[in-house]
């Protein structure tokens, strides 16, 4: 309650400083400071609120619908980071830090604006917009984490509560069973929370466990992923702030300086979530890769590309004023950066909409029909007040610029730079809004669409830095760039008379990146002597041509092979000698960790493949072991583990749900019942021992017989029992029992062979991978170096 109470005051306090900026802006001068308290009064209850939501999530406060539906006790042994991580598991969590974020950002906003001129009102006005928009998306009305479970009726499953409290009278009323899986329920409304108030039973008492995340997310590139994404969603709205600003005063002059340091810093922030997120996707997942073009992903690159292209178009505007009036590119300008906020707005739509369910593995489940309305809404607010602006000051916007600059300009290469770019955007935002329309888009439309524009970009990279502002000459051109060329030329004959490249597409992008990187590279040491402010560009261009050569040697010339390794045997791959030599348990035998053993001449290597399974959706789930080494990546993913106990050719480890057969050398087997009793029930609810089973028919030559199969847990010790007839020449182990179905391992009587376990893997090489996660680190580092320069001559009058 006291958290939504707080949510509910600090939406007062946004829409209160909304309307005093505003009417400052206006000319009601008494109303600034009011403006700015209601603010910094809104800031503190949506840390307050954040707080609140943190501490319930570290004491297991389940009686909240989130917490209950993203925490569990389990994640607390993993460490107070990955409880932590809960906070932005689900919808309601992720909105809450986006709007912390965003809160944040604002203080630093309000501070800045402050000290340059009128700035602040228009900015603030704006900016208060959207925490509003924000702040309604978390009220009590819609997607509010401090939700209590018992406001819409909810199942919760009986290993989830609290067994000392099931002898009270009122609770069979409310107990439920899944017939299909016996699985046991108790529902939980208003009526059964007033039960057990009266009772003097507290629903935190009674619910003693959550659901938990999915075991995917329990990696630490997902505990800062998500804050670092927001944070650039979050800066992504200053540039939106500082445009409108502009088109509310209708004056061009300073906004380009003062959104400038914002965009460099809210992009570069943006790639490296974005990355931090493919690199969460190669260590985790097992399929090898770090970007699969899904619609998720899509959705957040789409709004980079955008920002990225007005980063090119805003330096050639600041260049150009020097000679008067707005700017080359104003209009271009202005609609770029409203354009990056509403595709962030869109691309939040597009992950929590529902709309792509089925066509992304990132999307969040369908919200329902009213906040899907308030998401249009929302975007629908924003393309109005960006575009209607733009559209209103449209014959205002006069660049008042002299085109002197011939082809080879550098404002023309940025220019083409930028449209590249929103080429590139255009195309996803295609391919990644087909799911709405009942369309899909495979990954080859993305890759063989982007390699060509990959190509002019990596020459724009290295061109636009060897010309001249308005014009270059020839010869000059032919001077500088003849040792960028021939050390370009040079590497890409290496590559293709060594590295076997042969596709004409991959050796053109070889050469324009490595043509980059030199003259980038160049170029920044020569600055690295002289005034290192300017290093930023260069920097940051030499970090994309290394990510792009990294894409080419890891995704284009990886290479993957699958093996079966059985136990102590050695199997060759890629020069590697594999041996499988044990498995054993990890993190609280929950897990189980396959040891592989790799050695190539005198180097020896171990890895560790991991599979498990995971009572968070009953389902396999696989982690690769990765060998880092300088020049490539041994990546082996696990597929599958034969035990091994009988002979391959005759043994069947098999899944039955009830009713379901199967046959077995002209016997069927068929799964009929399960054997739990209400006293069974009771004593697993108890946590006392118990034993129940499941009933097989066995049919031969018109025969049927049943066989019992039971699963016994005597002092938490659990075992299974086997059946054998030598007379049907058949042997059925039972390997495992759940609610929903059993493991059964199926061979003949009279063939017990021993053989070797089998761990089955898919081993991959993957060349030069190094070089991606080093470019968008040395990517982030010159927009830093960038954003430092461009702050400090914000400060500046122009």
């Amino acid at each position: 309650m006291i958290g939504s109470i707080v949510i509910t005051l600090a939406l007062s306090f946004s829409i209160i400083s909304m309307i005093m900026y505003f009417l400052n802006y206006r000319g009601y001068k008494n109303t600034l400071n009011f403006g700015r308290i209601s603010y910094h009064a809104m800031a503190v209850l949506v840390i307050v609120a954040s707080a609140i939501l943190l501490y319930s999530i570290l004491t297991h406060q389940y009686q909240y619908k989130y917490i209950y539906s993203y925490s569990n006790n389990s994640l607390q042994d993993l460490g107070v980071f990955h409880l932590a991580s809960s906070f932005w598991g689900g919808q309601e969590g992720s909105f809450m830090l986006w709007l912390l974020l965003t809160t944040i950002v604002g203080i630093i906003l309000q501070s800045y604006a402050s000290k340059r001129g009128d700035l602040e009102p228009r900015v603030m006005a704006v900016f208060t917009l959207v925490t509003s928009f924000l702040l309604v998306m978390v009220s009590p009305w819609f997607k509010n984490p401090f939700e209590y479970i018992w406001i819409t009726p909810t199942f919760l499953k009986i290993e989830h509560l609290n067994s000392n409290f099931f002898h009270l009278p009122f609770i069979q009323q409310f107990f439920f069973t899944d017939q299909s899986n016996n699985q046991g329920f108790i529902q939980v409304n208003s009526e059964f929370v007033s039960l057990l108030s009266q009772a003097g039973v507290s629903i935190n008492q009674f619910i003693i466990d959550g659901k938990g995340l999915n075991p995917q997310l329990l990696n630490f590139w997902m505990q800062i992923h998500p804050p670092i994404l927001f944070t650039g969603f979050s800066m992504a709205t200053v540039p939106f702030v500082f445009a409108i600003a502009a088109l509310l005063k209708n004056d061009y002059k300073d906004w380009v300086r003062q959104a400038f340091p914002w965009l460099l810093a809210g992009m570069g922030i943006l790639g490296l979530g974005i990355m931090l997120g493919g690199y969460w996707a190669y260590e985790m997942l097992g399929w090898g890769g770090y970007w699969a073009w899904d619609p998720v992903e899509n959705s957040s690159l789409i709004p980079w590309l955008v920002g990225i292209a007005g980063i090119h178009t805003l330096l050639v505007q600041r260049k150009t004023q020097s000679q008067g009036g707005n700017g080359k590119y104003a209009k271009t300008n202005l609609i770029l950066c409203v354009l990056t906020y509403i595709l962030v707005l869109y691309s939040t739509f597009l992950t929590r909409s529902g709309v792509l369910g089925d066509a992304s593995v990132h999307s969040f489940v369908d919200p329902g029909m009213v906040v899907y309305l308030f998401l249009l809404l929302f975007i629908g607010t924003f393309i109005l007040l960006g575009f209607g602006m733009i559209a209103y000051r449209w014959k205002a916007l006069n660049e008042n610029v002299v085109s002197e600059e011939n082809l080879l300009s550098r404002e023309l290469a940025l220019f083409t730079a930028m449209i590249v770019l929103i080429a590139s955007a255009i195309i996803v935002l295609v391919g990644t809004s087909a799911p709405i329309f009942g369309q899909s888009v495979d990954t080859f439309f993305y890759n063989e669409m982007h390699i060509p524009l990959a190509i002019i970009i990596m020459f724009l990279n290295g061109l636009s830095l060897l010309i001249k502002w308005k014009k270059s000459d020839v010869n000059e051109l032919i001077k500088k760039s003849i040792y960028s060329v021939s050390g370009a030329l040079l590497f890409t004959l290496v590559l293709v008379i060594f590295g076997g490249v042969n596709d004409i597409l991959m050796i053109l992008l070889s050469f324009t990146t490595m043509l980059s990187l030199i003259v980038n590279f160049n170029i920044a040491v020569k600055i690295i002597k002289g005034n290192k402010k300017m290093l930023g560009a260069y920097v940051a261009h030499t970090g994309i041509a290394l990510f792009i050569l990294g894409v080419i040697g890891s995704a284009v010339y990886s290479d993957d092979i699958d093996i079966n390794l059985e136990k102590g045997k050695t199997v060759s791959a890629f020069g590697y000698e594999m041996t499988f030599k044990e498995i054993y348990m990890i993190e609280n035998n929950t897990k189980y960790a396959f040891n592989v053993h790799l050695k190539k001449g005198s180097t020896e290597h171990n890895v560790t493949p991991v599979m498990y399974m995971s009572d968070f959706n009953n389902s396999l789930m696989r982690e690769p072991a990765i060998l880092n080494l300088w020049t490539k990546d041994i990546y082996l993913s696990p597929l599958s583990y034969d035990e091994g106990n009988t002979d391959n050719n005759s043994t069947n480890h098999i899944s039955l749900k009830k009713g379901e057969l199967i046959e077995f050398e002209n016997t069927t087997i068929t799964f009929d019942r399960f054997n739990l009793s209400a006293e069974t029930m009771q004593a697993m609810r108890e946590g006392k021992d118990f034993q129940m089973s499941a009933i097989l028919k066995i049919e031969k030559n018109k025969e049927i017989s049943e066989v019992e199969l039971l699963r016994k847990s005597v002092d938490g010790n659990i075992t299974f029992t086997s059946f054998k007839s030598d007379e049907l020449n058949l042997k059925i182990d039972l390997v495992n029992l759940t609610s929903s179905n059993i493991d059964v391992s199926i061979s003949n009587a009279d063939d017990q062979t021993k053989s070797n376990p089998i761990l089955s893997v898919t081993a991959s090489i993957k060349p030069f991978i190094n070089l991606v996660w080093t470019g968008i680190v040395v990517m982030v580092s010159g927009f830093i170096i960038s954003m430092l320069r461009r702050l400090k001559e914000s400060m500046i009058s122009s």
